[in-house]
């Protein structure tokens, strides 16, 4: 008998030590189930009406200011900016972590990544993004009301654009945007989320501008059913739930949620592939690929930057950020994860030199654990070797390396920033990034099959999941 048709007629599942005997007919219905066995969703909620108020009539005059709008807004919603006050989207600041004995509240404020490295070194254009109006340095109100971001998520008019500080762009029209407010759609979230990087499809891999109008075949619940993304992260007192690459605080109430809520029982009628879910993330399956229309980040290394000789091409090289690797298409990673990631905070101590920025928690033998896709961003950045320490260069404004091109200079300026040593030496060094990819969930018919992972499968690296072979019979990594 061959192997594939060994693991056909008997396929023993060892995921997580837990053996499964499965179905002996044989056939193709392990390769891929036919229409009539899948399941449908329980709660199905695309298309849902989405009634709202028109505003036009509230904002007939000439708004001068974000605040000014901010604070019309609260005449008659006077609780939401109090509530947009303690999410992560206006605070920038999520769970908890241990360092040196003490307990430090992490978030974009006070952790480093190895795109654009950390909010200090530019936080007029890092804040473009923020919720709130006028964030430029260390020292912003977030016990003002009026500095919450009304628009930013309900403008309904597709205009509304944020520039330097969080502020709106110089041309939007204010008043217009505000009489367009509605709940949000796609596009507000993706005006962010989509460009996260400082470009487009630059960061997550699975979110870009191909998913504001989708086709069925890149996105299975935007394209085909229409959702929006306030369909899955549905939102109580303006907290979003959903973030999977971040521990929040129980304060913020913004918990997780995953398939189940609508697929919930059984997810196949194949009792194998039911049995994979304990283990096995839904995404894992259902994503075989991310960047799958626009290409997305894959590697930077910002000690080629400066080099005023080589032309400036978008996806390979810039002088003021370095040499890039895009690429379009792109097989996840894959590692056990629980929800819960390591992340490595300003000043903390390198262990690697090949420092993850981010680690998924989880193994073999954690029962919370499954396995999930990644799109893992890998670069090399500047730290300083004496200490062993990431740093956080100044990259804007008079002494920023944009400015200057003087690694020295924007690393001392930094440090200090940052209120950390600087032994006066740098060096570069490799880093990777894990992010958890989610979107861009493909027809059932096109999920991975059995063998993609199994029998001559290569998809998963078993070795690394803490297996020594193919846990269903299949070939070792070394053969």
């Amino acid at each position: 008998m061959t192997r594939s048709l060994l693991l056909a007629a008997v396929a023993v599942v060892l995921l997580g030590g837990g053996a499964l005997a499965v179905s002996t007919t044989g056939g193709p219905r392990h390769q891929r189930l036919s229409t009539a066995s899948k399941v449908a969703p329980t709660n199905p909620i695309a298309g849902r009406a989405r009634p709202h108020l028109d505003h036009r009539a509230y904002f007939k005059e000439p708004m001068a200011s974000g605040p000014e709008v901010t604070a019309k807004c609260l005449t008659c919603h006077p609780e939401s900016a109090q509530q947009v006050m303690q999410t992560a989207h206006f605070t920038w600041l999520s769970g908890d972590v241990e360092r040196g004995g003490e307990t430090v509240r992490i978030g974009k404020r006070n952790v480093m990544n190895n795109f654009c490295i950390a909010v200090q070194g530019n936080w007029s254009s890092c804040t473009k993004c923020h919720a709130g109006y006028g964030w430029q340095d260390d020292h912003y109100d977030f016990q003002r009301q009026d500095n919450v971001d009304c628009l930013v998520c309900h403008d309904g008019s597709g205009s509304y654009v944020k520039a330097k500080s969080g502020l709106p762009g110089p041309d939007v029209d204010l008043a217009a945007v505000a009489g367009s407010v509605r709940a949000p759609n796609r596009d507000n979230c993706g005006l962010c989320h989509f460009n996260g990087g400082g470009g487009m499809g630059v960061k997550h891999g699975d979110l870009d501008d191909s998913l504001l109008n989708p086709s069925e075949s890149l996105d299975v619940h935007m394209g085909r059913l229409g959702f929006q993304c306030v369909d899955c992260h549905q939102t109580h007192d303006h907290l979003i739930p959903g973030k999977v690459n971040a521990t929040y605080t129980e304060a913020t109430r913004a918990a997780r949620f995953d398939c189940t809520e609508c697929h919930a029982g059984p997810a196949h009628a194949d009792a194998v592939l039911n049995k994979h879910t304990e283990r096995v993330a839904c995404q894992t399956c259902h994503i075989p690929a991310f960047a799958r229309k626009y290409p997305t980040k894959m590697d930077w290394d910002w000690s080629k930057a400066g080099d005023g000789t080589r032309p400036d091409e978008p996806h390979e090289y810039l002088k003021i950020k370095g040499e890039f690797r895009y690429d379009e298409d792109v097989r996840p990673e894959y590692a056990w994860y629980n929800g819960h990631m390591d992340r490595y905070v300003v000043g903390d101590t390198l262990t690697s030199d090949d420092q993850a920025i981010n680690q998924p928690l989880g193994s073999r033998d954690d029962p919370t654990a499954k396995i999930w896709p990644f799109k893992v961003h890998r670069a090399k950045q500047i730290f300083d070797p004496i200490n062993r320490v990431l740093i956080p260069p100044i990259t804007s404004g008079e002494d920023g390396f944009w400015i200057k091109f003087d690694w020295s200079i924007a690393a001392e300026k930094g440090m200090a920033l940052a209120g950390l040593p600087y032994s006066g030496q740098y060096d570069f060094t490799r880093t990777h990034m894990y992010w958890p990819i989610t979107h861009m969930v493909a027809p059932a018919d096109d999920a991975l099959t059995c063998t993609a992972c199994h029998d001559t499968g290569t998809r998963l690296d078993w070795s690394a999941l803490g297996y020594d072979r193919d846990p269903a019979g299949g070939i070792r990594h070394d053969d």
